[in-house]
């Protein structure tokens, strides 16, 4: 049998991944964020619903399964627990069953905490950032930053906010994605992300860079109630060209509030036949000894490899894809 052994991207896509690197380094540096790295072997993995894992085989009768880690998040809010100040870490993370276009089930990413940072200001720094790594014809202009109840009405003519089955049921039908209605059941969350990515997403093409934030209450991930409006979160998606490129948010502090979102995460995954997780009490304990009051966001760098290059598929950025890992 002949394998294929070369790599599956140009040298040229490989120099260019060194050179986003070595920009991303130097401007951290100059800010002065530390660089860190934390482990992606774990003993605990996040509780996110939707997400699956790698897991490793039972090592000894005395170790438990280790987790491949789908972000770093957990153990960088560990270390700003202890008092690092801000940080920033280029990392790869592991998403099992994520494989298409725009996935790849390993894929680096880059993650950064800003200690006293508001979601404005992490919008600002994250805007800042792109505006040095991105080709200036991608990113003439400043970032277009939209609401998300705003631009959700707009293409959709639902309200984010309030929801209202039967109003859904009829939209879905008018916007020709029926399947939302077997699928969504009574949701209100699962409606929302149906919806964005099948009706909204793709009209954010024209908006460039584009930033939507002040996601609905029942979409938290790790952000924290927003204390103006208790309906919304303190969260914000970057979109270039249609393609989500980030995830951030005001970090939530508080642990008794985590650990009830853990909770209502695990019974979520119990009741879709998804893997029994555990919620990761060091991170908890961190929590609990005292998180700093800080903002933070992740990038995925192949992906914002494929938006500066101008690549169609995540293939044509990897040296070795899965298919010839």
């Amino acid at each position: 049998m002949t394998h294929a052994w070369q790599p599956a991207c140009s040298l040229e896509l490989i120099r260019l991944r060194a050179q986003v690197l070595h920009a991303i380094r130097g401007f951290f540096y100059a800010e002065n964020v530390l660089e860190v790295e934390t482990p992606i072997l774990c003993q605990a993995i996040g509780t996110d619903p939707y997400l699956e894992f790698f897991s490793t085989a039972q090592l000894s009768a005395k170790q438990s399964a280790l987790y491949l880690q789908t972000s770093p998040e957990f153990a960088m809010k560990r270390l700003l627990a202890a008092q690092t100040g801000s940080i920033y870490q280029i990392t790869k993370a592991f998403r099992n069953g994520e494989s298409g276009r725009l996935h790849n089930p390993e894929f680096s990413l880059l993650e950064w905490y800003r200690v006293g940072y508001d979601l404005p200001q992490l919008m600002d720094d994250t805007e800042l950032l792109l505006s040095r790594l991105l080709p200036e014809e991608r990113f003439p202009e400043p970032a277009t930053r939209l609401i998300y109840a705003d631009v959700f009405l707009q293409y959709t003519g639902l309200d984010a906010l309030q929801f209202d089955l039967e109003s859904y049921r009829v939209a879905a039908e008018k916007l020709g994605v029926t399947d939302a209605i077997r699928l969504c059941a009574d949701d209100h969350s699962s409606w929302l992300d149906f919806l964005f990515s099948h009706v909204v997403q793709q009209q954010l093409v024209q908006y460039g860079v584009c930033m939507i934030y002040d996601y609905p209450a029942c979409l938290p991930s790790l952000a924290r109630l927003n204390a103006e409006n208790p309906l919304i979160v303190d969260r914000v998606e970057v979109f270039v060209n249609g393609i989500e490129l980030a995830n951030g948010y005001c970090e939530l502090t508080d642990p008794r509030e985590q650990r009830a979102r853990f909770e209502q995460e695990i019974l979520l995954r119990e009741r879709n036949g998804a893997e029994k997780v555990q919620a990761d009490e060091r991170f908890l304990a961190a929590l609990q000894s005292g998180l700093p009051d800080c903002s933070g966001i992740a990038i995925g760098l192949d992906r914002l490899l494929m938006i500066i290059s101008q690549k169609d598929h995540i293939n044509e950025v990897l040296a070795f894809p899965i298919k010839n890992a």
